[in-house]
């Protein structure tokens, strides 16, 4: 979805470089260098635009519901950990950057849903994606964000990123997670307490086109997500007026469950040790949250999640 929108707002830059308003191209052109950092200091986010009514039959047509376990004291900050990454995000998305019933869960607190730099690099894109409360997931945007004296803050940053959206079929509950622990240090850094963050649904968006670990296809894609910085899983869904082949998403209920804070002591240098430790914390209260909510979602009691 992000990308098609990308491609479209590229494209009318485009069109306004060729034809006859090149004059208005370049006047964006400076107001993008002068406004480039914003990204990384909170951006710029529009209540309006935030509250469209298209975002409400968004939500509405999975639907996308959010579900509180614990309050979360708005003197605090707070990194949320988002999992699973899915094809589309949508849990992420749907919750956090439109006119959701967030604030009413967790009042006293504003969200900030990070993604990859390289998407503010888009014309005009950018301006609408600050405006929906996106900003940058650099170490310098995630810190402008946890730094807030008054607290109130909550960085959400999907943990999986990209790579972990090649695992995004329907049942799977593999996340990568093992070796990320770059959010565990800057939650140490910034005495941020941690909040496990599991979308029960994400994954059952969309069909992906089988890509085994080691197949040529899965070999293909992790090479471009290294050269690109995005992954490119090949899906589909349904259509407008059939339901067997299209690329809108499955009309399948998203339940994003917010878990109860762990606390989190500021350590400006954390060593290997201190980050070690918590991660193992954290690995066990998201396994923890999981294992607790999953028999209200259709999910097995079988079934446990993977983590790689």
């Amino acid at each position: 979805f992000l990308s098609l929108v990308a491609q479209f707002c590229c494209g009318f830059f485009v069109i306004l470089i060729l034809g006859n308003f090149w004059f208005l191209a370049v006047l964006y052109l400076l107001w993008l260098y002068l406004d480039w950092e914003t990204p990384c200091t909170g951006g710029r986010r529009s209540q309006w635009v935030r509250s469209w009514t298209v975002w409400k039959y968004f939500r509405e047509y999975f639907p996308i519901q959010l579900i509180k376990t614990s309050d979360l004291n708005p003197n605090h900050n707070y990194l949320f950990g988002f999992h699973p990454h899915g094809v589309l995000v949508a849990g992420a998305f749907g919750n956090f950057c439109t006119g959701s019933s967030f604030k009413n869960l967790f009042p006293g607190l504003t969200p900030y849903l990070h993604i990859m730099p390289i998407w503010f690099g888009c014309p005009f894109f950018r301006e609408y994606i600050m405006s929906a409360g996106m900003v940058s997931a650099s170490k310098e945007s995630v810190s402008y964000v946890l730094n807030n004296e008054g607290g109130g803050h909550a960085s959400i940053i999907v943990i999986g990123g990209a790579e972990e959206s090649l695992n995004a079929h329907p049942g799977s509950l593999t996340l990568n997670i093992l070796k990320r622990k770059g959010f565990i240090k800057m939650a140490l850094k910034h005495g941020a307490h941690l909040v496990p963050v599991f979308s029960f649904g994400e994954n059952e968006l969309f069909k992906q086109v089988a890509n085994p670990k080691g197949s040529w296809l899965r070999n293909v894609q992790e090479k471009l997500q290294k050269i690109m910085g995005f992954a490119l899983p090949l899906f589909h869904a349904r259509g407008i007026f059939q339901y067997s082949f299209g690329l809108i998403p499955f009309r399948q209920p998203i339940h994003t469950v917010v878990g109860s804070p762990i606390p989190v002591k500021r350590n400006l240098n954390p060593t290997t040790e201190d980050i070690e430790q918590l991660h193992a914390l954290y690995l066990q209260e998201l396994r923890k949250l999981f294992e607790e909510h999953k028999g209200n979602y259709g999910i097995p009691g079988h079934k446990s999640l993977i983590f790689e």
